[in-house]
């Protein structure tokens, strides 16, 4: 029986994760998930591929604010407003119409990150959608790298780990979604699958950066997992962990829900 065993969510992109015992899902994917970002003084976004200090902003969301938390800084309270000054953003390839935080979220990460930043926020009334080409339908997400659920089934990182010389945690991988009871890699092979009336398309294996490298605790970097993945999870030039998942709709996950396969490749 596939289960649900652990549910994340990443309120700032590339900033801290937060375990979570359940979570709604709105048209955007899991609710406070990637809602914010960081960007450069050109809109582009900031990641931990290029600043590894920001896996140690932690970011609390509620419903009017969003409270950032870093070591040596004091916390800030930044307004959650639809209505803020619009700035668009780069997301990849994607020109996003969002809204700048305001001038002291810009101070406090420039100070902590140490580079000029900006804050932007991805309100209700923005509009972002997946790939066509994976996702015919086009779903909407917010400031996820391309789609708004990553599921990863826990005997796939056990399958990796025994081939490495030092296991890493599932905190390399960042999903919001870790399942039990599949065989290892098995999510690759999903295409349609349900938890309760919830229902879900996995359309894309999810292609693994140097984000997996970094040491979420100490910040360094080292050539596993990608060494290792690339010697048989390669798909082209990229190496592939991970399913990405799409919605068909709202609903709640809870951990210790099951889901049912209902359709695979």
């Amino acid at each position: 029986m596939l289960r649900i065993t652990h549910l994340n969510i990443y309120p700032l992109k590339s900033g801290a994760g937060i375990a979570v015992e359940r979570f709604d899902l709105d048209r955007f994917g899991p609710e406070n998930d990637r809602r914010w970002m960081v960007v450069d003084t050109d809109g582009a976004l900031v990641t931990q591929r290029e600043n590894v200090a920001l896996r140690r902003v932690a970011a609390a969301p509620a419903p009017e604010r969003l409270t950032l938390k870093a070591p040596g800084q004091l916390d800030l309270e930044v307004p959650r407003d639809d209505q803020a000054p619009r700035r668009t953003v780069r997301v990849w390839n994607d020109q996003v119409d969002a809204v700048d935080a305001g001038d002291p979220a810009a101070q406090w990460l420039s100070d902590f990150l140490g580079q000029a930043v900006r804050l932007a926020y991805f309100p209700s009334w923005a509009t972002r959608r997946t790939d066509k080409d994976y996702d015919p339908i086009g779903s909407e997400v917010g400031f996820a790298d391309g789609y708004p659920i990553l599921v990863i089934g826990q005997a796939s990182l056990d399958d990796l780990n025994q081939r490495l010389a030092t296991p890493l945690p599932m905190n390399r991988f960042r999903p919001n979604v870790v399942v039990s009871g599949t065989t290892p890699y098995e999510e690759d092979t999903w295409r349609r699958f349900s938890s309760g009336p919830v229902a879900f398309d996995a359309v894309k294996p999810c292609a693994r950066c140097v984000m997996t490298t970094t040491d979420q605790d100490t910040g360094e970097r080292a050539p596993e997992p990608l060494r290792t993945l690339a010697t048989f999870r390669k798909q082209g030039s990229a190496v592939m962990f991970g399913m990405n998942v799409v919605h068909r709709g709202p609903g709640t996950l809870r951990v210790g829900d099951t889901m049912t396969v209902e359709t695979r490749a």
